[in-house]
């Protein structure tokens, strides 16, 4: 009899593991799956490698026309803005479309980001070492999803220089410029 209860007892353990294995292993195997699929909607979503040269090409010419002249971290940042805007959903959700977003106010065409209005831009010489490292700061930003704290909430800035008296809260200023996110309602 005592044979049998140890033997019983062996194998309740032996359930009660294979049981606990089994329930780590599915817990686990669903984290896992939840995590990729959250990563997944994270990171940039490219249909083909032409796209992501297009997005970058995008990305490159604003954080030189916008932050050119700025330090590293001030090319970061605008691009980091221009990332956030296409995660909202309240901007379009593609790189492109959010720098070349135009609105009418008072039948007067705005742009997003002002150079894109300003057709001077597109004849203008570029120096080739301040493009590279806007290029660089794109790469940073929109391949490898380098962010900087400072401006995680960041979807406006403007240039110290002007005072647009928005309605927004500030959370940095980097360089000339001067980052806000909405205001919290």
């Amino acid at each position: 009899m005592i044979k049998y209860m140890g033997l019983l007892r062996l194998m309740f353990y032996a359930l009660a593991m294979s049981v606990g294995v089994y329930t780590v292993t599915l817990v686990t195997t669903d984290k896992l799956r939840d995590l990729r699929a959250e990563s997944m909607l994270n990171a940039p979503q490219f249909a083909s490698v032409k796209d992501r040269e297009r997005q970058l090409k995008c990305m490159a010419d604003n954080v030189y026309w916008e932050a050119g002249n700025e330090p590293a971290e001030g090319k970061i940042a605008v691009a980091q803005v221009v990332m956030n805007r296409a995660a909202s959903g309240q901007f379009p959700d593609d790189v492109c479309k959010v720098i070349y977003q135009k609105n009418v106010f008072y039948e007067r065409v705005v742009c997003q980001f002002s150079w894109y209005c300003e057709s001077y831009h597109r004849t203008r010489h570029i120096h080739k070492e301040t493009y590279d490292e806007s290029m660089d700061a794109a790469k940073l930003v929109l391949m490898e999803g380098f962010r900087l704290s400072s401006v995680k909430d960041a979807m406006y800035y403007h240039a110290d220089y002007v005072n647009p008296q928005w309605n927004k809260t500030r959370v940095a200023k980097i360089g000339r410029h001067i980052f806000y996110k909405d205001k919290e309602t």
